[in-house]
């Protein structure tokens, strides 16, 4: 009977140890699972501030262009007007002729 208490011994002793290893895995898998939950918000959080970006670029960058037409639209009547009163020159000069 010595020999088999040493086997249950050692058995109980193991058992215990996959135990607590077990615990410890559980532990550390559960761990685990917070992180990922964390930079699943982090990611998330992080892509709406990159969609927020993205907009007020659009936003910016059609404001750019609306502004440069409005600056372009004015030169450009301006130049016409030039060049209309060139023409009626010279259609005046060809029609003197």
């Amino acid at each position: 009977m010595g020999e088999d208490n040493k086997i249950l011994t050692l058995f109980t002793t193991r058992m215990r140890q996959m135990i607590l290893q077990h615990q410890e895995v559980k532990k550390e898998n559960e761990d685990l699972y917070a992180m990922v939950d964390s930079r699943d918000a982090e990611i998330k959080e992080l892509k709406e501030k990159l969609d927020q970006a993205q907009k007020d670029y659009n936003s910016l960058k059609m404001a750019r262009m609306v502004e440069i037409t409005d600056g372009d639209v004015d030169s450009a009547k301006k130049r016409l007007a030039s060049m209309i009163k060139e023409v009626d020159k010279c259609i005046t000069l060809l029609s003197e002729k």
